[in-house]
């Protein structure tokens, strides 16, 4: 594998061959070092009947790590240019080339079924990309994303942290992420002002019982978008009133006085759950809202 791996020298020729320069637009920072082509798919934690998805292979630095190490890899890439070149620069018999956006595809565009995501992404669409794809693809079974460091340290913090928020929660809800290492600019091409950084995660069970998923990232959305409140006073919009927050939250079990950036991902489901047997947070009947409540 290590011949075949691409370096500045190879990436740029490649490059100029095909036209291509890097765009902000689409987020491009090609990596180009071969030793962090090998990190990345060895700490993936991959095994050799896995089905791996790329996202934004680029020029194909990491496609070339990776189809070496499983059954097959399927490479999601939006820009079409980089998509029809593709399989030229990688030529092997288990790589499948999409050239679509990564927010638009579906479980079935996919055969056979990723099982681990693993991907350099890029760093304006990390988070919805990943978020995306858990809830798209049920069978992926965990992965390693390489994102911007200050997206990764959020996307791994722990509830108290000062970086906890909305996407550490809604990950939580799909997989246990931890760091994986941070990655130093001078690996890509262009180079990047900020540093890197991997994020490691395992699927999980859902803490959701009967309660849709919508309905938990609902709460979750409206107590990060007043995180210095109370989570009396933050969802109050959600709830219909501080009171009906006030509630549900002690139905929950939970604080009013206590914010959002305290909570778990499964006290944000008790609190989805607790509402949804009090018929609050958008399920109110007509006869239970104030009158100024009521839909016209």
């Amino acid at each position: 594998m290590a011949d075949a791996l691409l370096g500045p020298a190879e990436i740029r020729e490649l490059a100029a061959r095909l036209g291509v320069a890097p765009t902000k637009k689409l987020g491009q920072n090609f990596l180009h070092d071969p030793n962090t082509i090998r990190r990345i798919v060895a700490a993936a934690g991959l095994r050799p009947d896995d089905v791996a998805l790329e996202v934004g292979p680029g020029l194909g630095s990491l496609t070339l790590g990776l189809v070496g190490a499983v059954a097959h890899v399927h490479a999601v890439e939006i820009d079409p240019k980089l998509a029809e070149a593709l399989p030229s620069t990688v030529t092997a018999p288990n790589l499948t080339v999409h050239p679509a956006d990564a927010m638009r595809v579906r479980a079935a565009d996919f055969d056979p079924a990723p099982t681990m995501l693993v991907a350099n992404l890029p760093y304006n669409v990390a988070v919805p990309v990943v978020l995306t794809l858990l809830a798209e693809l049920p069978t992926l079974r965990g992965g390693l994303v390489m994102v911007q460091k200050e997206v990764a340290d959020r996307l791994t913090a722990g509830p108290g942290s000062k970086v906890y928020g909305v996407p550490s929660v809604k990950l939580a809800w799909y997989a246990d992420a931890k760091p994986a290492g941070k990655v130093p600019p001078a690996v890509f091409w262009p180079v990047p002002n900020v540093d890197s950084g991997l994020v490691s995660f395992s699927r999980r069970r859902p803490p959701a019982g009967d309660i849709d998923r919508s309905d938990v990232f609902a709460v979750v959305d409206a107590a990060f978008a007043q995180r210095r409140k109370t989570l009396r006073a933050a969802l109050a919009g959600w709830a219909g009133s501080p009171d009906r927050a006030e509630k549900v939250l002690v139905a929950a079990g939970i604080s009013p006085q206590e914010r959002g950036e305290m909570l778990t991902v499964e006290q944000f489901t008790a609190i989805a759950a607790a509402a949804k047997l009090s018929a609050v947070g958008g399920k109110l009947s007509a006869s239970d809202r104030q009158p100024e409540e009521v839909d016209s």
